[in-house]
């Protein structure tokens, strides 16, 4: 039983909470242990969705612990299987992050954030960036905010260390809903749920198509499509829960999916 990580596992979701007082800081042993549950999160079929929550009410998480660095600790350590905090570099997991952010998200955890698929935000939670102020930079922060949001907000983010509350957030698309404290994970679970609904393949053709057509353009993006270069698209397609969602339309009644 991890000491750090509580799991919970429940109707198709994985609920996960990185408990480390005080700010659920993450070395580099949580960062393995976090990629390896999220690996598993990934090839197991009978998980859909996953939520990633910080213990406490004051962080999500902040990040790099500046502690096990100052002990020699390096920046480059091995994180584990999908990068830093589990999910930044995950490779092959079309299955939807949902990030419940119950604090202040710096640094790392704001890139933790940011690495998720969905954001529900507290209200008193906050986004910032201060590894500049300390020699370094927010590499995955570097990758990703500036393909979120203006160039020169993402600059003045990654160069300032500027907070920005969840109401500011979700303004910029950041995240998906901001709610009281003590409504969060019931507001996270809910999402959480109507995700549910759909089929569980095309949930994960979606993000997947999404990731395979960022860069091009739509032209491409057709001839991709019908050169069959989308696994989880195909399986949509051929699968048993494509039949079963037009048959449970004209019989007006919920489907049930199966998966395949």
């Amino acid at each position: 039983m991890s000491e750090v990580l509580k799991v919970h596992r429940q109707d198709g979701i994985l609920e996960v909470v990185l408990d480390r007082p005080k700010a659920n800081a993450i070395d580099a042993a949580t960062s393995r242990e976090m990629g390896e549950l999220f690996c598993e999160f990934r090839d197991d079929p009978d998980l859909r969705v996953a939520i990633i929550t910080g213990g406490g009410e004051k962080f999500f998480s902040a990040g790099w612990d500046l502690v096990a660095s100052s002990e020699g600790e390096a920046p480059d350590s091995d994180y584990g299987p999908g990068g830093f905090a589990g999910i930044t570099e995950l490779k092959g997991c079309y299955k939807p992050i949902i990030a419940a952010v119950n604090g202040m998200a710096v640094g790392g955890g704001f890139e933790l954030a940011l690495s998720a698929d969905l954001v529900v935000a507290a209200e008193h939670a906050q986004f910032f960036l201060p590894e500049a102020k300390v020699g370094l930079i927010a590499d995955a922060a570097s990758f990703r905010l500036p393909k979120r949001l203006p160039r020169a907000l993402a600059l003045e983010l990654l160069w300032t260390g500027k907070r920005l509350s969840a109401e500011e957030a979700a303004s910029w698309g950041l995240v998906n809903q901001v709610v009281p404290g003590d409504q969060l994970m019931t507001a996270a679970r809910t999402l959480a749920r109507q995700i549910l609904e759909a089929a569980p393949l095309s949930v994960q053709a979606v993000k997947q198509v999404l990731e395979k057509t960022e860069n091009l353009d739509v032209e491409e993006c057709y001839r991709d499509m019908r050169g069959g270069q989308w696994s989880f698209y195909e399986k949509m397609l051929a699968s048993e829960d494509a039949k079963e969602g037009s048959l449970a339309f004209v019989e007006k009644r919920s489907p049930v999916w199966k998966g395949q």
